[in-house]
């Protein structure tokens, strides 16, 4: 995967993360089946806050694994398999 392409992959995962997190994301999903295929297949049972602080975890997990891919181009084919 080329590194555009891995930049801007992530940074619509930041945003989507930081609409969850920040942007009232959270409330419009809260308790919908919409968010077990957004967020997690147990996000219909969480409550706002919930989703905040998974939104929060991944937002730590994504900007780790953006870091190792810019820094380590092989783990870019790891992720998304088009090597």
């Amino acid at each position: 995967m080329s590194l555009p392409l891995w930049i801007a992959l992530h940074a619509l995962d930041a945003v989507f993360w930081l609409w969850v997190l920040r942007w009232g994301g959270a409330a419009w999903l809260e308790g919908t089946f919409a968010s077990g295929f957004l967020v997690s297949i147990f996000a219909p049972r969480w409550n706002a806050e919930g989703l905040r602080m998974f939104a929060l975890l991944m937002l730590v997990v994504c900007a780790i694994s953006f870091l190792a891919g810019v820094f380590v181009p092989s783990l870019r084919c790891f992720y998304g398999g088009a090597c």
